[in-house]
Parts: C-alpha cells; sequence; structure tokens
C-alpha cells in the first residue's frame, strides 16, 4: 500500500483487522505504542513540573521529571492495560504512568495548588494532540516525500502515529477529567469546591480505582468516549485525516 493511498483513504487499522495479518499486528504494536507512550510519560512530567513551580520539590528529587520512560512505568496501567485493550481489538486505547510523588504540605494552598497540579496533566495532554495533528499537517502539505521513504510504509506509520497520537491524548485528557478520586478531576473538584463538601467528596478516593474499573469494562466507559471519539474524529476529518 503507497502512503498516498493510505493518506487519502485512510481506514489502515480497521482494513487490516479485518484480515488480521501480520503488518496489522506491527502496525497495531508501533504505530500505537509509541504515541500512547509519550502521551501519558508527558503527562505525568507535567503534574511534577507543576508542584515543583508551586514549591514542592518531591517529584525533581526523585527524578521523575524525566523523558526516561523507564522511571514512570506502571505495572498495570503502563503494559497490562494497554496490552489487554490492543488483544481484545478494542476500539479505545489509553493507559497510563506511575504517578508522580507530590506533597501537598510543601504548597502554600495545598487544596488550591493539588488542584492546579492535577489540572497540568489534561491541559499537557490537550495541547499536545493539537500541536500532533498540527505537525501531522505540515508534513503532509510541505514534505510529501517523506512519506514514501521504505516504498511508503513510513508514510503509513506517520499517518497512524498522527491519528492515534491525537485520539490518544484526547482520550487520557478526557478520561483524567472525570471527577472521580484520584483522578485528575477528582483531585480538581475537591479543590474547588466548598472545604467540608471537599472533605466528603475526598472519601471517594479509597474506593475510586474501584470505581475507574468498574467504568472502564462496563457499558458506561462507552457511553462516555464514544461521543468523544466522535467529536475527535470530526476534527481529524477536518484536518484532512481520517481516525
Amino acid at each position: 500500500m503507497s502512503s498516498n493511498k493510505a493518506l487519502k483513504h485512510y481506514s489502515i487499522l480497521s482494513e487490516f483487522n479485518k484480515e488480521r495479518t501480520l503488518i496489522y499486528t506491527i502496525l497495531k504494536i508501533f504505530g500505537v505504542i509509541p504515541p500512547l507512550l509519550i502521551a501519558i510519560i508527558l503527562h505525568e512530567i507535567a503534574h511534577g513540573w507543576m508542584a515543583e513551580k508551586l514549591g514542592d520539590p518531591t517529584a525533581k528529587k526523585l527524578g521523575r521529571i524525566t523523558l526516561n520512560p523507564i522511571k514512570h512505568i506502571d505495572p498495570f496501567m503502563t503494559i497490562v492495560l494497554p496490552g489487554i485493550l490492543i488483544l481484545s481489538g478494542s476500539p479505545f486505547l489509553f493507559g497510563g504512568a506511575k504517578p508522580v510523588p507530590v506533597n501537598p504540605l510543601n504548597f502554600k494552598n495545598p487544596r488550591r495548588d493539588m488542584a492546579y497540579v492535577a489540572l497540568a496533566g489534561p491541559i499537557l495532554n490537550f495541547t499536545l494532540a493539537f500541536l500532533t495533528l498540527l505537525a501531522g499537517k505540515i508534513v503532509i502539505t510541505f514534505f510529501p516525500n517523506l512519506l514514501k521513504l521504505s516504498d511508503g510504509y513510513f508514510g503509513v506509520f506517520f499517518y497512524v502515529w498522527i491519528v492515534q497520537g491525537f485520539l490518544v491524548n484526547i482520550m487520557l485528557a478526557v478520561f483524567n477529567l472525570m471527577p472521580i478520586p484520584p483522578l485528575d478531576g477528582g483531585r480538581i473538584a475537591v479543590g474547588f469546591l466548598p472545604i467540608k463538601l471537599a472533605r466528603k467528596y475526598a472519601q471517594i478516593e479509597k474506593y475510586g480505582l474501584v470505581i475507574v474499573m468498574a467504568i472502564l469494562f462496563s457499558g458506561l466507559f462507552d457511553k462516555v468516549f464514544i461521543p468523544v471519539i466522535s467529536i475527535a474524529s470530526a476534527i481529524l476529518k477536518a484536518y484532512g485525516f481520517r481516525a
């Protein structure tokens, strides 16, 4: 398949999915995993960076404000969960990295500043999503010859990287903004709710992971994310890409 054909009629993952070919497997792994790793690592770095700017050097002292992926790997969220989603043929793919340590006692206003630290992650992912889309549009428009490298396969992978880079970052941002502690949305809610309500709401955190897993593997997940994917796909289409 030439890069031009892939760019004009991109439905590459679903096409190969029907045949379950070796090429599909390679595309699924090397086309999707790199954008996911970049998204989750930079997400955690954003938390650590914001914490440092607000007065907490914990993440920096522990070497977590780094691009070294080893420092950020969480066995379940970084390896097991994405692997399950890929092997099951899920249309959704996301994961997470090991949370950066934050000590709110180092903040001037612990509750508010924790909310700002939480907000930094989703903002980074939204920003990265649109920068990825912009970079893809620039390359396709001004450097089309790059897509012909390696008999066009570079173009196919590049297209997958751009599309998945956009979708993964949007998914990660929206997922983390769900108002369930310990997700970022939950911490943001605790940071800005009235103090009495915030204390009660924060108690949800001990059940948070169970609630999140229940949402992930139930119909509720589809109801939340199918509209998100539809909107993201419309944005991709406006830029000349197809999900």
